[in-house]
């Protein structure tokens, strides 16, 4: 009997998967966070959340505000953890420009999909998004449920 490889642990550390829903997604940026010590265990275990959070543009800088990192409970006892604490991204200065324009001339807002490591770094990937309305949202679930219901008719000839 062959082994079975052990499982390598994913990427994604945590998806925002309620922006999919409540939003419509076009442009998508991935964005460098500036964390602490004890942010980046907490990130390693596991324990963040990114579902009530967004993204707000200061001085020309992007914030992530909202995002609860829990501490873990073997943090140090000289640091005072604040769990959410805004949080600062780190784009380039193009980036930036385009995020600012389209917030400030085309009424976009701009959501933060999910969280993940590339190459021991953590980065989150945020997108302009356009809120959608109650009937938005029944189109899209109908336009989903038609779609299955025609895979299944396909694979039953």
């Amino acid at each position: 009997m062959a082994k079975k490889k052990p499982k390598t642990p994913s990427a994604t550390v945590t998806v925002n998967r309620k922006a999919g829903h409540d939003y419509t997604l076009e442009d998508r940026f991935e964005a460098g966070l500036a964390l602490e010590g004890w942010e980046v265990k907490s990130l390693r275990a596991g324990r963040v959340q990114i579902k009530e959070s967004y993204v707000t543009l200061k001085n020309s800088e992007a914030w992530l505000v909202g995002a609860h990192i829990s501490a873990l409970t073997s943090a140090s006892t000289h640091v005072n953890p604040d769990p959410t604490r805004p949080r600062k991204l780190l784009l380039h200065r193009t980036e930036l420009s385009r995020l600012v324009g389209a917030v400030e001339r085309r009424g976009y807002s701009i959501v933060p999909l999910r969280m993940y490591w590339k190459y021991g770094r953590a980065k989150l990937e945020i997108a302009l998004a356009k809120g959608k309305k109650q009937h938005d949202k029944r189109d899209a679930a109908k336009e989903r449920d038609w779609n299955l219901q025609k895979q299944r008719v396909l694979r039953a000839g």
